[in-house]
């Protein structure tokens, strides 16, 4: 839902419910029952940004293109194919920051 939706039904149900319901403690019973919060695995990202390197890396390590414009490039020379090569490696990181920000709203 939008933020609009969001702040006019809670509009809504605190014009027409001003009180709390009374539940005879059912929530407090229901929050003491839930299982405590797992711990943050800060490990788990970079490892898996690292796997899906090494697995992009090896999938395109057979590109004649890829192979051409890395050769190319550490060599200095920047041939059709090392322009190709990083542009694709720029809209990639581009496209994926842009999807990350994009799900953090």
């Amino acid at each position: 839902m939008n933020d609009m939706r969001d702040s006019f039904i809670d509009a809504l149900l605190r014009k027409h419910s001003a009180d709390p319901v009374a539940d005879d403690g059912f929530c407090d019973r229901v929050m003491r029952r839930l299982p405590a919060r797992r711990r943050v695995r800060r490990w788990q990202l970079p490892v898996a940004m690292a796997a899906g390197l090494g697995a992009c890396l090896w999938s395109l390590s057979s590109a004649f293109l890829i192979r051409a414009g890395w050769e190319d490039w550490m060599g200095g020379i920047m041939s059709s194919a090392a322009v190709i090569m990083l542009l694709t490696v720029v809209g990639t990181s581009l496209l994926a920051s842009w999807w990350a920000l994009s799900e953090s709203h």
